[in-house]
């Protein structure tokens, strides 16, 4: 028998299992920051064994985003697909650097949504005809853009 680390999520039971074997389950939802989190514990932690390594309270308490399921989504595909983050890295952080630098770094030189937006827009145009230039060439892009 494997005997888990860490405490893990029972979405069938809306559970936690704790590291000792025992359910946390779902008691309320709280909001914080704007987020609503749902919060798990059990009161069997102060007879537990495993207490002084897991917790310095009465009881162990785990709050869970209602949407931590999309997190859980997202770490079981990086899990099945490890390249993932790699490729990536290769194909998307590359542009964004490059865009960065030519700004000047790390702002935006506007405030309010629609108008970063509009900067974006410009700095994702300008990277893209950058792009087309170097790979087509100048004269074969103007003939495009006059035709």
């Amino acid at each position: 028998q494997i005997v888990a680390l860490y405490f893990v999520y029972l979405p069938e039971e809306d559970a936690y299992r704790c590291p000792a074997g025992e359910q946390l389950p779902y008691r309320f939802t709280s909001e914080e920051d704007g987020k609503r989190l749902r919060r798990y514990w059990t009161t069997a932690c102060q007879d537990c064994s495993l207490k002084s390594q897991r917790t310095t309270g009465p009881e162990r308490r785990i709050p869970r985003w209602e949407h931590e399921h999309l997190l859980d989504a997202v770490q079981q595909r990086l899990d099945a697909n490890p390249q993932a983050v790699r490729q990536r890295r290769e194909t998307v952080e590359h542009p964004f650097g490059t865009m960065k630098a030519r700004m000047g770094a790390t702002h935006f030189l506007t405030k309010t949504l629609p108008k970063v937006a509009a900067e974006m827009a410009l700095s994702v145009l300008a990277y893209n005809m950058t792009r087309v230039m170097n790979i087509v060439g100048t004269k074969p892009l103007m003939a495009a853009i006059v035709a």
